[in-house]
């Protein structure tokens, strides 16, 4: 109970939308994460991310690599901070409530070995005439000791179709904030990114959309990286088929199909032939319920540990499941930046990333309470108060998370305001519980 005491007053901050103790006010560290040590001299940027990445304050660090921003916006809204080493920037996220910041930047290696793509995600969602295309590419870098790869000419390239009308290129890293790119056209539908890939995993999302006639396509997808895994998946009224495929289930509403590993400039035909009615991202899924409306996940992450498992130990993709799978923190924040709404939230990418912990519901937690002062348990009080403390903790971050991610959906406009108010209403009473547990 002392733990939820003293927890709780972050949520309660978040909740009144007045985080009074840090309003206005962040200040932090550029680190090198390849040396350890801080930078001196580098430039820091506060980003607002309302009506796109807008620079309200910029700073440098002084003598032992130390910032500070002493803004109104600050507190108010997500925010991003933005550092610059050895001509990358490398940003940080900026939530509400988060007075304190560390950027970490890394020594550039343009080694081609220092990435690998672990899988690579497509998803279809006709639309009349035209087809709107998702593609994420998940990748993966394991340098020791850690550096980012970066390559000022293009460090991703990619294959858009002919005749592709594009949406828009987004990356991301280990904090799931997606960013923007400028892209470089290498010529012959080639195209890439200059994006610094830091160590751990990160990101590519495209999307375009392609004329659609007669409601069937044939889409020839091209990389010239290997991958570990291809996901493909569309409406369960459009058919799907390709060379290698599998059918892996149904999630959030759309059909799953998978091959293991694709060859570096292996050329895969994905044919595509129906239609599907276009669900809009507000219209109005309710996360609580454990699904929304095709295309727009519901707001907890993380992922089918059955299926990645069946799928990384190699085993028979037809016979996987690929229900239930609850939708992770970065698919609603990239949402931010723009793109397509429902067809690029791309929430089969889930299978690929870590879950998230679950709010265990309150009354077991004031059953454990109970257990610990029952006569006769004094030798588990201290486990069992240790694993109280442990879900207590667990789901205060988890419920500051879920906040968060329902205000970064507000803001985007991608849940209409009754839904906002059902799902806040529900998580402040999830706190109610937790404190009277």
């Amino acid at each position: 109970m002392r733990l939820i005491l003293k927890s709780v007053p972050a949520v309660l901050l978040f909740l009144s939308g007045s985080i009074s103790a840090f309003a206005g006010t962040v200040t932090g560290t550029v680190r090198n994460a390849t040396t350890g040590q801080t930078v001196a001299g580098a430039d820091v940027v506060l980003l607002q991310l309302q009506g796109g990445m807008q620079a309200v304050a910029n700073t440098k660090t002084d003598a032992e690599g130390r910032f500070r921003f002493d803004r109104p916006e600050i507190g108010g809204a997500p925010m991003l901070l933005r550092a610059e080493f050895r001509g990358v920037n490398y940003h940080e996220p900026l939530p509400p409530g988060k007075s304190t910041a560390e950027i970490q930047v890394y020594e550039p290696t343009d080694s081609p070995a220092s990435i690998a793509v672990t899988s690579h995600a497509v998803i279809f969602q006709p639309n009349g005439a035209e087809i709107l295309v998702g593609e994420e590419y998940t990748i993966e870098n394991k340098t020791q000791p850690p550096k980012a790869f970066y390559r000022q000419n293009g460090s991703f390239e990619f294959n858009v179709p002919d005749g592709a009308e594009m949406n828009q290129v987004s990356a991301w890293g280990s904090s799931g904030m997606p960013v923007v790119q400028g892209t470089i056209d290498k010529g012959k539908n080639q195209m890439a990114i200059a994006y610094a890939f830091r160590p751990g995993e990160s990101g590519v999302r495209i999307s375009y959309k392609l004329a659609y006639p007669s409601n069937r396509l044939v889409l020839r997808s091209k990389s010239p990286y290997a991958a570990g895994r291809l996901i493909v998946a569309a409406p369960p009224s459009v058919q799907v088929s390709g060379e290698g495929l599998s059918p892996a289930g149904q999630d959030q509403g759309f059909s799953v199909y998978m091959r293991q590993s694709v060859a570096a400039g292996e050329a895969v035909s994905l044919s595509v032939s129906g239609t599907a009615p276009m669900n809009h991202p507000t219209g109005g899924g309710n996360a609580s319920s454990g699904g929304e409306s095709a295309g727009m996940p519901p707001a907890d992450a993380g992922q089918n540990p059955s299926v990645n498992s069946r799928a990384d130990s190699g085993g028979d993709a037809a016979a996987a499941t690929a229900t239930t799978i609850p939708a992770r923190l970065d698919s609603l924040k990239w949402i931010l930046v723009g793109g397509f709404g429902a067809v690029f939230v791309l929430g089969f990418v889930y299978l690929l990333r870590r879950p998230q912990v679950e709010m265990p519901a309150a009354p077991a937690g004031g059953a454990a309470v109970a257990a610990v002062h029952a006569p006769g348990h004094s030798s588990s009080a201290s486990a069992a108060v240790a694993n109280v403390d442990a879900a207590v903790s667990g789901s205060l971050d988890a419920l500051k998370d879920n906040f968060f991610r329902l205000e970064l959906r507000r803001q985007a406009g991608t849940i209409s305001e009754a839904d906002y108010a059902r799902e806040r209403q529900r998580m402040e009473k999830t706190l109610r519980d937790l404190v009277r547990g």
